[in-house]
């Protein structure tokens, strides 16, 4: 057995090998489940007890050789292929994958493009803000839940520092800034202290419209959020108004759309109600106006805000809330063709 074992580590000493294929063979026959040195531990356990410590440790070397050999060979290999007089440059190129937008960017951006067709322009602000721009210029009494720690991300207190609970912060430094008539949606990414689940997120996205000037009226904010939901759903969607309740404007009203998935039929989506609730709006309360140097007796004005990650979940029939914010490509991929 230890002429046989010198014999077989001659034959490897004198093996070469130029493609991956010689090697991968090479490597099979050696040290594959049926190969020599599979063969060789099995004549081993035959051994009488005195020749085990000689011919194991020459089959542990030989194995040990063989392995040492194939690193060497592919190496050898790798570096002659890496060598640009090796290449053949007629050969196709690697295929690359294609990307894909996130939905909440694709559905971002088709609100943004709806907008625009009606004259709004794009605001941004930041996402750390202080309380007048985020709670007291937008008509929040002192006791409002919504400055409570449970809603709030507060950095520092007195002067109160906090990540944004909504993009009303830049219809603000909006109206500080430029005279009316403005027109303008604020996208952007706000924060709110409240559990994740499938429906909640302490992360997520809004766009919030603002449009002042002379003679704005409710029926104004209807026609417009109906052009809004039948360029997003399609023609065939309905609206309905519903009266409700924000300190910023006055009268109040939260909008449903007639449910996507059911028709509005009904269905366990829409509670069986037929609809859906996608945005809150309103006629801006005088106060808004009079606190950011704008004459409510001159001016009137609308305002909206709609959850980005709501619309998408309408539009793509999406039940999780959490599905945007794992980065599972399997998810992302199924919209490769929204774009």
């Amino acid at each position: 057995m230890l002429q046989n074992i010198d014999r077989i580590l001659e034959e490897a000493r004198q093996f070469k090998a130029e493609t991956w294929d010689e090697i991968e063979q090479f490597r099979i026959q050696y040290l594959g489940k049926k190969g020599i040195l599979a063969d060789l531990f099995r004549n081993f356990k035959e051994l009488p007890l005195e020749h085990k410590k000689e011919t194991g440790q020459k089959i542990n070397d030989l194995k040990q050789f063989i392995s040492e050999k194939i690193e060497f060979l592919l190496e050898a290999v790798k570096e002659e292929s890496d060598d640009p007089a090796a290449t053949d440059l007629t050969l196709p190129g690697p295929p690359v994958q294609s990307g894909a937008r996130h939905p909440i960017s694709i559905v971002r951006n088709e609100i943004i493009s709806i907008f625009s067709r009606l004259g709004y322009t794009i605001s941004e602000g930041p996402e750390i803000e202080d309380d007048w721009h985020v709670f007291s210029s937008l008509n929040f009494p002192p006791e409002h839940p919504a400055r409570d720690m449970q809603d709030t991300f507060f950095i520092e207190k007195n002067p109160d520092i906090l990540l944004r609970t909504h993009t009303s912060s830049v219809q603000v430094r909006v109206m500080e800034k430029e005279p009316p008539p403005i027109r303008t949606i604020s996208p952007g990414r706000v924060f709110r202290n409240e559990a994740i689940s499938a429906r909640a997120h302490c992360i997520f996205h809004q766009v919030e419209g603002l449009y002042i000037d002379e003679n704005v009226s409710f029926a104004d904010l209807k026609q417009t959020l109906l052009f809004f939901a039948q360029e997003m759903f399609g023609n065939e969607v309905e609206i309905r108004l519903r009266p409700s309740y924000f300190p910023f404007t006055e009268p109040s009203a939260e909008m449903d759309i007639s449910c996507q998935i059911c028709g509005g039929k009904g269905c366990n989506v829409c509670k069986y109600t037929g609809w859906l609730e996608i945005l809150g709006c309103g006629m801006v309360d005088p106060n808004v106006l009079e606190f950011n140097h704008i004459d409510s007796d001159k001016y009137t004005g609308f305002a909206f805000g709609m959850g980005i990650e709501r619309v998408a979940m309408l539009k793509y029939q999406v039940k999780d809330l959490r599905l945007y914010f794992e980065n599972d490509i399997r998810f992302l991929e199924q919209f490769s063709a929204a774009w």
